[in-house]
């Protein structure tokens, strides 16, 4: 077994005639490799998985809110389990995401496609703010060109517009207001038997909570200064799994930085931080509102995420909620499948 390292250049002649040494006995019937060397029984590379094993994905993001789509417009069902997108959700095992969504065929006349997710750790959410507009930008990637698109998720009916300046806006539907429907514990100190800046400790601190739904639970918090008064890390979880939300909780800290303007940081239920969460922009936007902090009828209003800005819209004449923000493809491929 000859090991071949590199020599000053005053013996290149040495180090090539080394060199060819090795060639020639490698390719000699006389030397047999090391069983180390040798290629698995099966003849297929180690690093790489039979096309039988591999699943294709695209990889798009909404504001660094990051998702792996797969095409799954033939199915009823998601072709992976929550385990197996956990674990190609994994930054440093799999392709890495906040979640898998998977755009399946529709469950009726009245709609163009089905949405379902995983989020990174398996669990399953009712919708996705940012995930809805990634797949509608995907949809419309696949060929599937339309103005709208009527979504089927386990939140309803959700309707992107694709805009003529690269941005999508959706149709989020009415906030859920109510303490039960949300769902949370806290006992309801505003109309709608809704929860509006209730006092809940958790973490040792006390804290202010406005619950609010958007088919999924948000819990949102105002606070002075994001920076100062959050420690997201351990503030987050100890809110999202705290008992007074029985299905977990996304949970929002915003400051308010102008009546048209307001910024957050979220911890998101199954996922942890993320860069942007759309469901939680709408909901803590209906909090601003109806904590006084902003008025209603001004327009969009600006919600800055750590991954950028969206847009959103609380109208009266209809009670929905729309959100404005960009979907961008960032890569497509193959992996093997878990």
């Amino acid at each position: 077994l000859f090991f071949i390292v590199p020599l000053p250049t005053q013996f290149g002649t040495m180090y090539s005639s080394l060199v060819l040494l090795c060639s020639l006995l490698w390719t000699s019937q006389a030397f047999t490799a090391p069983a180390f060397w040798k290629a698995p029984a099966s003849g297929r590379s180690v690093a790489m998985a039979s096309t039988a094993e591999r699943i294709s994905f695209s990889k798009y993001e909404g504001l660094g809110n990051d998702f792996i789509l797969i095409d799954d417009r033939d199915k009823e069902e998601p072709s992976l389990t929550p385990d197996a997108s956990a674990k190609l959700s994994d930054r440093n095992f799999g392709v890495g995401g906040d979640g898998v969504i998977f755009a399946l065929k529709s469950p009726d006349a009245d709609h163009d496609f089905t949405m379902r997710i995983y989020n990174s750790d398996g669990s399953e959410p009712e919708m996705c703010g940012n995930g809805i507009r990634c797949m509608a930008q995907f949809l419309k990637d696949l060929g599937e060109d339309s103005k709208t698109y009527k979504i089927h998720t386990l939140a309803g009916t959700i309707i992107p517009v694709m805009n003529d300046d690269g941005t999508i806006t959706v149709d989020m539907g009415e906030p859920i207001l109510e303490a039960a429907k949300v769902p949370t514990t806290l006992a309801a100190n505003a109309e709608h038997d809704s929860v509006v800046e209730q006092d809940y400790e958790a973490n040792g601190k006390t804290w202010k909570i406005s619950a609010v739904s958007m088919g999924n639970p948000h819990a949102i918090i105002f606070v002075d200064d994001l920076e100062a008064d959050v420690v997201l890390d351990s503030d987050g979880p100890a809110l999202e799994t705290a008992d007074i939300f029985p299905a977990k909780t996304n949970v929002e800290f915003v400051q308010v930085m102008s009546p048209t303007h307001l910024k957050m940081k979220v911890w998101e239920r199954g996922a942890g931080p993320t860069l942007a969460c759309g469901t939680g922009a709408c909901a803590l936007t209906v909090a601003a509102i109806r904590a006084g902090k902003i008025p209603r009828n001004q327009g969009p209003c600006r919600v800055t995420l750590p991954g950028g800005d969206l847009f959103i819209e609380w109208k009266e004449e209809d009670n929905k909620i729309y959100m404005t923000g960009p979907a961008t493809f960032a890569f497509e491929g193959s992996s093997k499948s878990y």
